[in-house]
């Protein structure tokens, strides 16, 4: 082997090798099930996942916070190979990461994943048809090497969230605070909240997430938003779900419900889009009946965009709402003003006294990774491309990207385009190609790539590729669709192919 690299962090020191036919980046959700999918589907394949941080988890392992869970439904959330045994329907962010955990283990994919291990730098060859990666590897004593590695194929499953950096606004006078200041994606470990006077700014699914959980402990939880969320109590434990499993075998049973709740999933979606009068009704209607104070409702559980123009918060066992019928959280719907010592002053003049403000205001969106794709040594510029089938983009051949629903379990559409990704790939082998590229038929109507009216999105999404105004350049939000025709797509009528023979034959070796 020339060069290959030894990075700890897994359950055995692994050696890199320089080329790989296949290189994940991303060791989370995504990262795992995209692995499972390519040592099953395309038998024989070498293949990395790498990952920046020393473990896997992703989302599940960085974020820290109190409280911290799924806002999906683990069955289909969960691999649709690996049935969720847990009580919990809606589960917290350590039982999740133990289920990837166990998946990595199970079927031998952590032996394949590369800790410490950030890509930065990804460059396509026409000449070659390879990937060279530039990596930054970290070792135990915290010291930085950069290498090489090249490959045939290049798949993306970090995500669209920077780890790095959450979104922090800049509020004027947040210096004179006397208390302190947090941002859940950086949860402080030693953090004591008990007796404190917490002010969670922010209204999305970390401050509704955050608020309940430590409302037991604290002397009292204020969430302070700018405007109403739709926020939706659901039940934290599925008890058809249970049932269903005291009667099938587990394989079996995991079918029927992912199937169960993925039509309930589709159908409460399409009904808030079709009928947004008659779904605001319904919401507000649950919520009041919860809270028992329609004037509440009103001013702080009343949103003026229809459901589903942005995500809806999901709380299990309506614990949100039960926190504020026990006195102990409050909802205050007003604007910042400034931070005082004492803690915030609101445009109403009103202060809100805190020890203690968490800034739940929301993430910063990066597109895959980080990962800022050349061709031939020119910088892509990703947001001039169109997303095909919502895995591969224009102008970039053998490189697939892994982006999740957004008004459903984010693992529906991981684990299709998983599997489409593995149909490309032996596409290639049985055509002799070395290299595909999407290209549309015709001109394109753009539209954004993330079609939601969220802050976070509306933020960054002029970064991002775009979709398309047709199928299979729409990147739809229809599982049931896309689960009918994804796998049955026609590879030669829009993949641009590169023969073999075309290409500079390169000793490229690979280690094992």
């Amino acid at each position: 082997m020339r060069g290959g690299g030894r990075v700890t962090g897994g359950p055995e020191i692994a050696v890199v090798p320089d080329h790989l036919d296949v290189v994940i980046v991303g060791a989370g959700l995504s990262g795992i099930g995209a692995a499972y999918r390519l040592q099953t589907q395309c038998s024989g394949k070498t293949y990395a996942v790498l990952e920046a941080r020393e473990s896997l988890g992703g989302t599940w392992d960085l974020f820290r916070y109190p409280g911290i869970r799924s806002d999906s439904d683990m069955f289909t959330l969960g691999y649709p190979f690996k049935p969720w045994r847990d009580a919990k329907s809606i589960a917290d962010g350590r039982a999740i990461l133990r289920y990837v955990e166990e998946t990595a283990a199970e079927f031998g994919i952590d032996r394949h994943i590369r800790y410490g291990t950030k890509v930065v730098g990804a460059d396509w060859s026409t000449a070659s048809a390879c990937w060279t990666l530039t990596l930054e590897q970290r070792d135990a004593a915290g010291d930085i090497t950069q290498r090489t590695l090249t490959c045939n194929f290049l798949y993306a499953c970090a995500g669209f969230y920077n780890y790095d950096q959450g979104h922090s606004p800049d509020f004027p006078g947040m210096d004179s605070f006397a208390g302190q200041v947090v941002h859940p994606q950086f949860w402080p470990e030693d953090l004591d909240y008990a007796g404190k006077r917490i002010v969670v700014i922010g209204s999305g699914a970390t401050a509704v997430t955050l608020v309940p959980a430590m409302a037991d402990q604290a002397e009292s939880v204020t969430m302070l938003q700018r405007s109403p969320t739709w926020i939706s109590a659901v039940p934290g434990r599925d008890k058809q779900a249970d049932k269903i499993r005291e009667l099938l075998p587990p394989q079996l049973a995991h079918r029927v419900i992912r199937t169960k709740n993925i039509l309930f999933s589709i159908g409460f979606y399409q009904y808030c889009r079709r009928r947004p009068e008659a779904a605001r009704k319904l919401l507000t209607g649950l919520t009041a009946r919860i809270l028992r104070d329609e004037k509440a409702v009103a001013e702080h559980f009343t949103p003026k965009y229809d459901p589903w123009d942005q995500r809806l918060c999901a709380v299990p066992d309506a614990d949100f709402f039960k926190a504020m019928k026990k006195g102990k959280a409050q909802v205050v719907t007003d604007h910042i003003e400034s931070f005082v010592p004492e803690g915030i002053r609101l445009k109403s003049g009103r202060i809100l006294e805190a020890d203690i403000v968490v800034t739940a205001t929301g993430l910063q969106l990066l597109a895959f990774g980080g990962i800022a794709p050349q061709v031939d040594g020119a910088a892509v510029n990703l947001s001039e491309q169109f997303v095909w089938q919502g895995a591969m983009l224009t102008g970039v051949p053998n490189f697939a990207v892994c982006i999740g629903y957004t008004n459903a379990s984010w693992t529906l559409r991981a684990d299709l385009t998983s599997r489409l990704v593995c149909k490309v790939i032996n596409h290639l082998d049985r055509n002799d190609y070395a290299a595909v590229v999407p290209k549309p038929e015709g001109k394109l109507d753009e539209r954004p790539l993330l079609d939601l009216a969220s802050g976070y999105i509306q933020r960054s999404i002029g970064d991002f590729p775009r979709q398309g105004d047709r199928h299979p350049w729409k990147v739809r939000q229809n599982y049931l669709l896309d689960s009918a025709t994804t796998m049955r797509t026609s590879l030669r009528k829009t993949l641009s192919p590169t023969p073999r023979s075309a290409v500079r034959q390169t000793d490229l070796s690979v280690t094992y």
